[in-house]
């Protein structure tokens, strides 16, 4: 069997391909940060305290749930996206909306 409309398959297949991109992207970029961010700031420690390498350790280490859980929510919140794109077309999308009539 083919796809009655194979223009919308190939459309919904882009915008999923590029909802993840986007996501993966995210994803990058926070594990980016929330790793640079406990780095930075355990050496900031371990100056201040005076406990070389202890602080950076701990916080490296702490980052790493962090920033698990932080692709997962993006991840659910891609896949939510994903789900309502493809699930509702654009205009059904639209016709949803309320419309604001001038003889109200």
């Amino acid at each position: 069997m083919s796809p009655t409309n194979p223009g919308k398959t190939k459309h919904k297949q882009q915008v999923i391909n590029v909802v993840l991109a986007v996501a993966v992207g995210q994803v990058g970029f926070l594990t980016l940060v929330i790793v640079l961010g406990s780095v930075l700031l355990g050496f900031w420690l371990d100056n201040r305290l005076d406990t070389k390498p202890i602080m950076t350790l701990v916080l490296l280490i702490a980052s790493i749930p962090v920033s698990v859980l932080t692709m997962l929510y993006v991840v659910r919140k891609t896949v939510a996206r994903i789900n309502t794109e493809v699930s509702q077309p654009k205009i059904e999308r639209e016709e949803e909306k309320p419309s604001i009539d001038a003889n109200d």
